[in-house]
Protein backbone atom coordinates (compact mmCIF):
# COMPACT_ATOMS: atom_id res chain seq x y z
CA UNK A 1 0.00 0.00 0.00
CA UNK A 2 1.80 3.52 -1.14
CA UNK A 3 2.24 5.60 1.36
CA UNK A 4 2.36 9.69 1.05
CA UNK A 5 5.00 11.83 2.93
CA UNK A 6 3.51 14.99 5.07
CA UNK A 7 5.38 18.12 3.59
CA UNK A 8 7.84 19.54 5.81
CA UNK A 9 6.01 23.08 5.44
CA UNK A 10 2.32 21.45 7.10
CA UNK A 11 4.79 19.72 9.87
CA UNK A 12 5.69 23.09 10.59
CA UNK A 13 3.26 24.98 10.30
CA UNK A 14 1.29 22.39 12.43
CA UNK A 15 3.79 23.02 15.37
CA UNK A 16 3.70 26.72 14.88
CA UNK A 17 0.05 26.91 15.38
CA UNK A 18 0.27 25.10 18.16
CA UNK A 19 2.81 26.87 19.84
CA UNK A 20 0.94 29.94 19.46
CA UNK A 21 -2.30 28.89 20.63
CA UNK A 22 -0.43 27.77 23.64
CA UNK A 23 1.16 31.27 23.91
CA UNK A 24 -2.35 32.37 23.63
CA UNK A 25 -3.92 30.30 26.22
CA UNK A 26 -1.16 31.40 28.56
CA UNK A 27 -1.47 35.04 28.03
CA UNK A 28 -5.55 34.33 28.27
CA UNK A 29 -5.20 32.26 31.65
CA UNK A 30 -2.91 35.09 33.19
CA UNK A 31 -5.30 37.65 32.36
CA UNK A 32 -7.68 35.97 33.80
CA UNK A 33 -5.39 35.32 36.98
CA UNK A 34 -4.98 39.16 36.81
CA UNK A 35 -8.93 39.97 36.79
CA UNK A 36 -9.40 37.58 39.74
CA UNK A 37 -6.93 38.55 41.74
CA UNK A 38 -8.26 42.52 40.97
CA UNK A 39 -11.84 41.16 42.24
CA UNK A 40 -10.32 39.36 45.66
CA UNK A 41 -8.50 42.43 46.66
CA UNK A 42 -10.72 45.15 45.29
CA UNK A 43 -8.60 47.09 42.99
CA UNK A 44 -6.12 48.00 45.81
CA UNK A 45 -3.16 50.16 45.20
CA UNK A 46 -4.75 51.28 41.73
CA UNK A 47 -4.42 47.06 40.71
CA UNK A 48 -0.85 47.11 40.71
CA UNK A 49 -1.14 45.05 43.70
CA UNK A 50 -3.21 42.47 41.41
CA UNK A 51 -0.19 42.88 38.62
CA UNK A 52 2.37 42.09 40.57
CA UNK A 53 0.73 39.14 41.72
CA UNK A 54 -0.29 37.98 38.36
CA UNK A 55 3.18 38.87 36.90
CA UNK A 56 5.20 36.26 40.48
CA UNK A 57 2.85 33.51 39.26
CA UNK A 58 3.75 34.01 35.05
CA UNK A 59 7.09 34.38 36.11
CA UNK A 60 6.95 30.97 38.31
CA UNK A 61 5.32 28.92 35.46
CA UNK A 62 7.63 30.21 33.15
CA UNK A 63 10.75 29.51 34.86
CA UNK A 64 8.71 25.64 35.68
CA UNK A 65 8.26 25.06 31.94
CA UNK A 66 12.03 26.16 30.78
CA UNK A 67 14.21 24.56 33.63
CA UNK A 68 15.17 21.29 31.26
CA UNK A 69 15.23 23.70 27.84
CA UNK A 70 18.92 25.03 26.65
CA UNK A 71 20.20 28.46 27.76
CA UNK A 72 18.53 30.20 24.52
CA UNK A 73 15.63 28.41 24.80
CA UNK A 74 14.39 29.06 28.74
CA UNK A 75 13.39 32.68 27.66
CA UNK A 76 10.45 31.74 25.12
CA UNK A 77 8.17 30.77 27.60
CA UNK A 78 8.60 34.28 29.07
CA UNK A 79 7.05 35.82 26.27
CA UNK A 80 3.39 35.45 27.26
CA UNK A 81 4.24 36.59 30.52
CA UNK A 82 5.73 39.76 29.14
CA UNK A 83 2.77 40.40 26.58
CA UNK A 84 -0.08 39.55 29.65
CA UNK A 85 2.03 41.99 31.45
CA UNK A 86 1.70 44.96 28.80
CA UNK A 87 -2.13 44.30 28.27
CA UNK A 88 -2.98 44.27 32.31
CA UNK A 89 -0.63 47.23 32.87
CA UNK A 90 -2.96 48.78 31.08
CA UNK A 91 -5.18 48.60 33.54
CA UNK A 92 -3.92 49.98 36.07
CA UNK A 93 -2.69 53.14 34.44
CA UNK A 94 -5.13 56.09 34.74
CA UNK A 95 -5.72 58.03 31.41
CA UNK A 96 -8.30 60.29 33.03
CA UNK A 97 -7.79 63.00 36.01
CA UNK A 98 -7.38 61.48 38.96
CA UNK A 99 -8.64 65.17 40.68
CA UNK A 100 -11.65 66.49 40.81
CA UNK A 101 -12.75 68.42 37.89
CA UNK A 102 -16.38 69.69 37.72
CA UNK A 103 -18.03 70.98 34.72
CA UNK A 104 -17.89 74.85 33.29
CA UNK A 105 -20.02 77.58 34.42
CA UNK A 106 -23.07 77.77 32.41
CA UNK A 107 -23.75 80.79 30.52
CA UNK A 108 -27.67 81.05 30.98
CA UNK A 109 -27.91 80.61 34.59
CA UNK A 110 -25.58 81.60 37.84
CA UNK A 111 -24.25 79.00 39.88
CA UNK A 112 -24.83 79.09 43.71
CA UNK A 113 -22.93 76.76 46.28
CA UNK A 114 -24.69 76.59 48.90
CA UNK A 115 -23.56 74.21 52.22
CA UNK A 116 -26.59 72.37 53.44
CA UNK A 117 -26.69 71.67 57.42
CA UNK A 118 -26.38 67.33 56.26
CA UNK A 119 -22.52 68.65 55.18
CA UNK A 120 -22.83 68.32 51.49
CA UNK A 121 -21.70 71.31 49.38
CA UNK A 122 -24.46 71.13 46.12
CA UNK A 123 -24.20 73.35 43.46
CA UNK A 124 -27.85 75.95 42.45
CA UNK A 125 -29.47 77.28 40.00
CA UNK A 126 -32.27 79.44 40.47
CA UNK A 127 -34.74 80.75 37.67
CA UNK A 128 -37.23 83.85 38.68
CA UNK A 129 -40.15 84.15 37.82
CA UNK A 130 -41.38 86.20 34.25
CA UNK A 131 -41.63 90.04 35.25
CA UNK A 132 -45.12 89.72 33.33
CA UNK A 133 -48.43 87.41 34.23
CA UNK A 134 -48.90 86.13 37.34
CA UNK A 135 -46.43 84.91 40.29
CA UNK A 136 -46.80 81.81 42.14
CA UNK A 137 -46.35 82.41 45.23
CA UNK A 138 -44.78 79.06 46.47
CA UNK A 139 -41.13 78.28 45.07
CA UNK A 140 -40.68 75.62 43.29
CA UNK A 141 -37.61 72.84 43.24
CA UNK A 142 -36.85 70.25 40.72
CA UNK A 143 -34.52 67.16 41.63
CA UNK A 144 -33.26 65.40 38.53
CA UNK A 145 -32.69 61.88 37.84
CA UNK A 146 -28.95 60.23 38.06
CA UNK A 147 -29.12 59.01 41.13
CA UNK A 148 -25.80 61.27 40.83
CA UNK A 149 -25.66 63.30 37.96
CA UNK A 150 -25.29 66.54 36.62
CA UNK A 151 -28.61 68.60 35.76
CA UNK A 152 -29.10 68.62 31.72
CA UNK A 153 -29.57 70.85 29.39
CA UNK A 154 -32.81 69.75 28.24
CA UNK A 155 -33.76 69.92 31.66
CA UNK A 156 -32.53 73.17 32.18
CA UNK A 157 -34.81 74.20 29.14
CA UNK A 158 -37.90 72.84 30.95
CA UNK A 159 -36.83 74.76 34.01
CA UNK A 160 -36.94 77.90 31.90
CA UNK A 161 -40.34 77.07 30.45
CA UNK A 162 -41.91 77.20 33.92
CA UNK A 163 -40.20 79.87 34.99
CA UNK A 164 -41.33 82.20 32.00
CA UNK A 165 -44.80 80.75 33.51
CA UNK A 166 -44.68 82.93 36.68
CA UNK A 167 -42.86 79.87 38.52
CA UNK A 168 -39.50 80.46 41.37
CA UNK A 169 -37.76 77.71 40.08
CA UNK A 170 -34.61 76.26 42.31
CA UNK A 171 -33.03 73.28 41.39
CA UNK A 172 -29.70 71.79 42.81
CA UNK A 173 -27.04 69.12 41.64
CA UNK A 174 -27.59 66.65 44.59
CA UNK A 175 -23.64 65.90 46.18
CA UNK A 176 -21.46 64.32 43.93
CA UNK A 177 -22.88 65.20 40.63
CA UNK A 178 -22.66 68.33 38.21
CA UNK A 179 -20.85 71.15 39.76
CA UNK A 180 -21.87 69.76 43.45
CA UNK A 181 -18.87 69.05 45.83
CA UNK A 182 -17.86 64.98 46.11
CA UNK A 183 -18.72 62.92 49.38
CA UNK A 184 -16.75 59.97 50.54
CA UNK A 185 -18.29 56.84 48.46
CA UNK A 186 -19.60 55.16 51.20
CA UNK A 187 -21.54 58.47 52.50
CA UNK A 188 -23.62 58.27 49.24
CA UNK A 189 -27.02 56.48 50.50
CA UNK A 190 -30.93 57.50 49.35
CA UNK A 191 -31.11 57.99 53.29
CA UNK A 192 -28.38 60.93 52.45
CA UNK A 193 -30.01 62.17 49.22
CA UNK A 194 -33.94 62.26 51.44
CA UNK A 195 -31.54 64.36 54.36
CA UNK A 196 -30.06 66.88 51.93
CA UNK A 197 -33.55 67.32 50.08
CA UNK A 198 -35.44 69.16 53.81
CA UNK A 199 -31.70 70.39 54.51
CA UNK A 200 -31.95 72.23 51.25
CA UNK A 201 -35.47 73.60 51.63
CA UNK A 202 -34.64 74.59 54.95
CA UNK A 203 -31.68 76.74 53.70
CA UNK A 204 -33.99 78.06 50.79
CA UNK A 205 -35.70 79.44 53.44
CA UNK A 206 -39.09 80.44 51.83
CA UNK A 207 -41.46 77.97 53.63
CA UNK A 208 -43.24 74.78 52.51
CA UNK A 209 -42.25 74.05 48.23
CA UNK A 210 -43.55 72.28 45.48
CA UNK A 211 -40.97 69.61 43.76
CA UNK A 212 -40.74 67.71 41.20
CA UNK A 213 -38.86 64.17 41.15
CA UNK A 214 -37.73 63.02 38.42
CA UNK A 215 -37.05 59.18 37.70
CA UNK A 216 -34.32 58.95 40.85
CA UNK A 217 -35.21 62.06 41.77
CA UNK A 218 -38.75 60.79 42.07
CA UNK A 219 -37.29 58.28 44.31
CA UNK A 220 -35.50 60.73 46.58
CA UNK A 221 -39.20 62.36 46.38
CA UNK A 222 -41.37 59.23 47.49
CA UNK A 223 -38.88 58.98 50.40
CA UNK A 224 -38.98 62.05 51.46
CA UNK A 225 -42.71 62.18 51.53
CA UNK A 226 -42.81 58.99 53.81
CA UNK A 227 -40.46 60.78 56.11
CA UNK A 228 -42.64 62.99 58.52
CA UNK A 229 -39.80 65.55 59.10
CA UNK A 230 -38.81 66.03 55.60
CA UNK A 231 -42.28 65.86 54.47
CA UNK A 232 -43.46 69.09 56.48
CA UNK A 233 -41.74 71.18 54.20
CA UNK A 234 -43.08 70.17 50.95
CA UNK A 235 -46.18 71.85 50.08
CA UNK A 236 -47.13 70.05 46.77
CA UNK A 237 -45.19 66.81 45.15
CA UNK A 238 -44.93 65.58 41.87
CA UNK A 239 -43.06 61.81 41.00
CA UNK A 240 -42.31 61.60 37.33
CA UNK A 241 -41.58 58.05 36.14
CA UNK A 242 -39.82 56.78 39.02
CA UNK A 243 -37.67 54.09 39.88
CA UNK A 244 -37.88 51.61 42.49
CA UNK A 245 -38.73 52.87 46.19
CA UNK A 246 -37.37 49.98 48.38
CA UNK A 247 -35.92 46.84 48.10
CA UNK A 248 -39.31 44.94 47.71
CA UNK A 249 -40.08 47.15 44.72
CA UNK A 250 -36.74 46.55 42.74
CA UNK A 251 -36.76 43.01 42.94
CA UNK A 252 -40.13 43.35 41.28
CA UNK A 253 -40.18 41.67 37.77
CA UNK A 254 -42.84 42.87 35.21
CA UNK A 255 -43.07 45.36 31.61
CA UNK A 256 -42.11 48.50 30.85
CA UNK A 257 -44.01 51.24 28.59
CA UNK A 258 -44.80 51.17 25.09
CA UNK A 259 -41.50 50.30 22.62
CA UNK A 260 -38.45 52.33 23.64
CA UNK A 261 -35.62 53.51 21.15
CA UNK A 262 -33.37 51.81 22.88
CA UNK A 263 -31.67 49.06 19.68
CA UNK A 264 -32.99 51.38 17.27
CA UNK A 265 -31.28 54.68 17.64
CA UNK A 266 -28.07 55.33 16.03
CA UNK A 267 -25.26 54.90 17.92
CA UNK A 268 -24.41 58.22 20.56
CA UNK A 269 -20.88 59.73 18.95
CA UNK A 270 -18.22 60.56 20.59
CA UNK A 271 -15.50 59.29 23.29
CA UNK A 272 -16.39 56.27 25.40
CA UNK A 273 -15.04 55.14 28.49
CA UNK A 274 -15.88 51.69 28.10
CA UNK A 275 -13.17 51.42 25.61
CA UNK A 276 -10.41 52.21 27.67
CA UNK A 277 -9.26 49.04 29.48
CA UNK A 278 -8.64 50.94 32.58
CA UNK A 279 -12.50 51.63 33.01
CA UNK A 280 -13.99 49.13 30.78
CA UNK A 281 -12.50 46.84 33.81
CA UNK A 282 -13.69 48.85 36.38
CA UNK A 283 -16.93 49.80 35.29
CA UNK A 284 -17.89 46.50 34.18
CA UNK A 285 -16.91 44.43 37.19
CA UNK A 286 -18.73 47.42 39.32
CA UNK A 287 -22.05 46.71 37.30
CA UNK A 288 -21.46 42.64 38.18
CA UNK A 289 -21.27 43.67 41.47
CA UNK A 290 -17.70 42.31 41.92
CA UNK A 291 -16.04 45.30 42.55
CA UNK A 292 -17.16 47.74 45.26
CA UNK A 293 -18.00 51.23 44.15
CA UNK A 294 -15.57 52.69 46.56
CA UNK A 295 -12.92 50.46 44.84
CA UNK A 296 -9.22 51.45 45.14
CA UNK A 297 -8.74 50.21 41.49
CA UNK A 298 -9.86 53.89 40.52
CA UNK A 299 -10.75 56.81 42.59
CA UNK A 300 -14.44 58.45 42.49
CA UNK A 301 -13.13 61.43 40.91
CA UNK A 302 -11.33 59.40 38.47
CA UNK A 303 -14.01 57.55 37.10
CA UNK A 304 -16.28 60.78 37.37
CA UNK A 305 -13.91 62.31 34.71
CA UNK A 306 -13.68 59.06 32.33
CA UNK A 307 -17.07 58.90 32.27
CA UNK A 308 -19.13 60.25 29.02
CA UNK A 309 -22.14 61.09 27.53
CA UNK A 310 -21.42 58.01 25.14
CA UNK A 311 -21.17 55.68 27.74
CA UNK A 312 -24.96 56.40 28.66
CA UNK A 313 -25.65 56.14 24.51
CA UNK A 314 -28.27 53.10 25.69
CA UNK A 315 -29.91 54.50 28.65
CA UNK A 316 -30.34 57.88 26.47
CA UNK A 317 -32.35 55.99 23.92
CA UNK A 318 -34.05 54.11 26.16
CA UNK A 319 -35.72 57.41 27.16
CA UNK A 320 -37.41 57.83 23.87
CA UNK A 321 -40.46 55.84 21.79
CA UNK A 322 -39.41 53.75 19.34
CA UNK A 323 -40.76 56.21 16.60
CA UNK A 324 -38.35 59.01 17.58
CA UNK A 325 -35.42 56.88 17.66
CA UNK A 326 -33.85 58.68 14.90
CA UNK A 327 -34.53 61.98 15.59
CA UNK A 328 -33.47 62.35 19.73
CA UNK A 329 -32.37 65.17 20.54
CA UNK A 330 -28.69 66.18 21.98
CA UNK A 331 -29.66 66.56 25.71
CA UNK A 332 -25.81 67.64 26.96
CA UNK A 333 -22.89 68.74 26.01
CA UNK A 334 -19.71 67.53 26.67
CA UNK A 335 -18.67 70.72 28.65
CA UNK A 336 -21.95 70.04 30.98
CA UNK A 337 -22.20 66.36 31.12
CA UNK A 338 -21.72 64.51 34.65
CA UNK A 339 -22.56 61.12 35.92
CA UNK A 340 -20.81 59.35 38.77
CA UNK A 341 -21.01 55.65 38.14
CA UNK A 342 -19.40 54.39 41.59
CA UNK A 343 -21.68 57.07 43.86
CA UNK A 344 -25.07 56.05 41.65
CA UNK A 345 -24.21 52.37 42.28
CA UNK A 346 -23.68 53.55 45.58
CA UNK A 347 -27.07 54.95 45.93
CA UNK A 348 -29.15 52.32 43.99
CA UNK A 349 -27.41 49.62 46.56
CA UNK A 350 -29.07 51.27 49.52
CA UNK A 351 -32.22 51.46 47.81
CA UNK A 352 -32.39 47.84 47.21
CA UNK A 353 -31.51 46.89 50.73
CA UNK A 354 -34.31 49.54 52.11
CA UNK A 355 -36.95 47.38 53.65
CA UNK A 356 -40.26 48.42 52.84
CA UNK A 357 -41.59 52.09 52.99
CA UNK A 358 -45.05 50.86 52.47
CA UNK A 359 -46.36 50.93 55.73
CA UNK A 360 -44.52 54.76 56.42
CA UNK A 361 -45.74 56.15 52.97
CA UNK A 362 -49.15 55.16 53.32
CA UNK A 363 -49.29 57.88 56.39
CA UNK A 364 -48.24 60.59 54.06
CA UNK A 365 -50.72 63.70 53.85
CA UNK A 366 -48.81 65.49 51.38
CA UNK A 367 -51.01 66.42 47.82
CA UNK A 368 -49.31 64.30 45.44
CA UNK A 369 -49.79 63.75 41.33
CA UNK A 370 -47.91 60.76 39.64
CA UNK A 371 -46.42 61.04 35.99
CA UNK A 372 -46.00 57.96 34.16
CA UNK A 373 -44.91 57.97 30.25
CA UNK A 374 -45.89 56.06 27.83
CA UNK A 375 -43.10 54.48 26.30
CA UNK A 376 -41.05 54.87 30.06
CA UNK A 377 -38.29 52.35 29.95
CA UNK A 378 -39.26 51.67 33.77
CA UNK A 379 -40.92 48.79 34.82
CA UNK A 380 -44.50 50.06 35.15
CA UNK A 381 -44.85 48.10 39.20
CA UNK A 382 -42.01 50.75 39.65
CA UNK A 383 -44.89 53.13 39.60
CA UNK A 384 -47.70 51.95 40.35
CA UNK A 385 -46.03 50.58 43.89
CA UNK A 386 -46.05 53.95 44.60
CA UNK A 387 -49.66 54.90 43.76
CA UNK A 388 -50.99 51.80 45.67
CA UNK A 389 -49.32 53.04 48.66
CA UNK A 390 -49.18 56.67 48.79
CA UNK A 391 -52.89 57.38 49.19
CA UNK A 392 -52.12 61.22 49.21
CA UNK A 393 -51.90 60.99 45.13
CA UNK A 394 -54.66 63.34 43.82
CA UNK A 395 -53.74 62.11 40.30
CA UNK A 396 -52.09 59.78 38.00
CA UNK A 397 -51.29 61.64 34.57
CA UNK A 398 -50.33 59.05 31.87
CA UNK A 399 -48.56 60.71 29.02
CA UNK A 400 -49.16 59.57 25.68
CA UNK A 401 -45.96 59.60 22.84
CA UNK A 402 -43.08 60.77 25.22
CA UNK A 403 -40.61 57.85 26.87
CA UNK A 404 -38.99 58.58 30.22
CA UNK A 405 -37.34 61.27 29.50
CA UNK A 406 -40.91 63.47 29.31
CA UNK A 407 -40.05 66.71 28.63
CA UNK A 408 -37.64 66.81 25.55
CA UNK A 409 -37.92 69.26 23.62
CA UNK A 410 -39.41 67.56 20.71
CA UNK A 411 -42.20 68.71 19.06
CA UNK A 412 -45.01 70.17 21.85
CA UNK A 413 -43.62 67.69 24.60
CA UNK A 414 -42.01 70.60 27.28
CA UNK A 415 -45.84 72.69 26.51
CA UNK A 416 -47.59 69.44 28.08
CA UNK A 417 -45.40 68.39 30.73
CA UNK A 418 -45.55 71.76 31.94
CA UNK A 419 -49.47 71.80 31.48
CA UNK A 420 -50.33 68.49 33.70
CA UNK A 421 -47.51 69.82 36.00
CA UNK A 422 -48.88 73.60 36.11
CA UNK A 423 -52.62 72.61 36.34
CA UNK A 424 -51.93 69.90 39.62
CA UNK A 425 -50.04 72.98 41.23
CA UNK A 426 -53.07 75.50 41.31
CA UNK A 427 -55.43 72.58 41.63
CA UNK A 428 -56.77 73.16 38.18
CA UNK A 429 -58.63 70.76 35.51
CA UNK A 430 -56.20 67.65 34.55
CA UNK A 431 -55.08 68.17 30.80
CA UNK A 432 -55.49 64.29 30.38
CA UNK A 433 -57.56 61.73 32.13
CA UNK A 434 -56.30 60.73 35.53
CA UNK A 435 -55.50 57.32 34.49
CA UNK A 436 -54.64 54.91 36.18
CA UNK A 437 -56.72 55.72 39.48
CA UNK A 438 -55.69 53.38 41.74
CA UNK A 439 -58.42 51.20 41.66
CA UNK A 440 -57.32 50.78 37.51
CA UNK A 441 -53.72 49.33 38.75
CA UNK A 442 -54.91 45.97 37.65
CA UNK A 443 -56.41 47.02 34.48
CA UNK A 444 -53.32 48.47 33.58
CA UNK A 445 -50.91 46.21 33.99
CA UNK A 446 -52.46 43.79 32.23
CA UNK A 447 -53.41 45.58 29.41
CA UNK A 448 -49.39 45.91 29.02
CA UNK A 449 -49.91 50.21 28.79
Amino acid sequence: MPTFAVPKFAIRLARFTGRSLLALAAVATLIVVFLVLIVLTDGAGSGFGAWLAALGVGTVAALWRGRRRTRAARFVPFLPVVVAAALTASVCIPTAPTAPRQPSTLPFVATQHWSLATGSRVAVYHYPPAKTGPRHPVPFVYLNGGPVRGISLVDHRFLQLLARQGYDVYAYEQAGGGRSDLLPTDQYTISRSVRDLGAFVDRLGKGRVDILGFSSGGVVLTRALADPHVAARLHRAIIADPGPMDGPTAHLTGHKGRPSAIGLAPTMPGPRSTRVPRYATAFGLMRLGLLTPDTGLIGQAEGDNAFTAADLGSDTASAYCARDAHRIPTEDTAQNFSFSPAASLHVQQTVQDAPSLAPQLRRSRTPAMLMIAECSSQVRQWATAVLADDLAIQRTQYMPGVGHHMWNGLDDNNDRAAAVITAFLQAAPAPVPNYPTRDEIPTFLRNHE
